[in-house]
C-alpha cells in the first residue's frame, strides 16, 4: 500500500513538472521581440501604424524621423532612471517627469501635425486601447499592492 502511494505520488509530481507553465507563449514572445534591435523594432513598429493608418509615404518618412528622434530621448531616459529613484530628491524627480511630460506634449503636436484628422482619432484611440491593457497587465501583475482602496478599507 505504502509503495502505490509513493508511486501515485510520484507520477503526478512528475507530470506537473513536465507540462509547460500556463503563459509561457507568450513570455516567449516578449523576450523574441527584446532581441530585436531598437532600428528593427521601430521599423516594425512604423510598417504596424502605416497598415493601422493607411499612411502615405511622406508621413511614413516623417514618422521614421520621429521614431528615431523618441528612441534615443527613450535611451537617455534610460540611463538617467538607473541612478534609483529613491535616491533622488524630490526635485530631480519633479524635472524628470515634467520633462517626459514636456516630450509626450510635443510628441502629440508632431503627431497632428504629421496625421490627417481622422488618422490622428484612429491613433489616439489606438494608444488608449494599449495604455489600457498595459494598465490592466500591471494592475494583474501587482494584485492588491495596486489597489489604494483596499488599504482605506483596512
Amino acid at each position: 500500500m505504502k509503495k502505490l502511494i509513493i508511486a501515485a505520488l510520484l507520477v503526478v509530481s512528475m507530470t506537473s513538472f513536465a507540462q509547460d507553465p500556463k503563459g509561457m507563449d507568450k513570455k516567449s514572445q516578449r523576450t523574441e521581440m527584446e532581441k530585436f534591435t531598437p532600428e528593427q523594432r521601430s521599423q516594425l513598429m512604423l510598417k504596424k501604424m502605416t497598415l493601422d493608418l493607411d499612411l502615405n509615404a511622406k508621413q511614413q518618412e516623417q514618422m521614421k524621423q520621429m521614431m528615431a528622434e523618441q528612441s534615443s530621448k527613450r535611451m537617455a531616459m534610460k540611463e538617467a532612471k538607473k541612478k534609483d529613484m529613491k535616491e533622488m530628491s524630490s526635485d530631480e524627480r519633479f524635472a524628470m517627469k515634467n520633462k517626459m511630460l514636456d516630450e509626450q506634449i510635443a510628441m502629440k503636436a508632431k503627431m497632428k501635425d504629421i496625421l490627417s484628422p481622422e488618422q490622428y482619432e484612429k491613433w489616439e484611440a489606438m494608444k488608449d486601447k494599449f495604455q489600457k491593457r498595459s494598465s490592466h497587465r500591471m494592475h494583474k501583475k501587482m494584485g492588491d499592492k495596486m489597489n489604494p482602496k483596499k488599504d482605506i478599507k483596512k
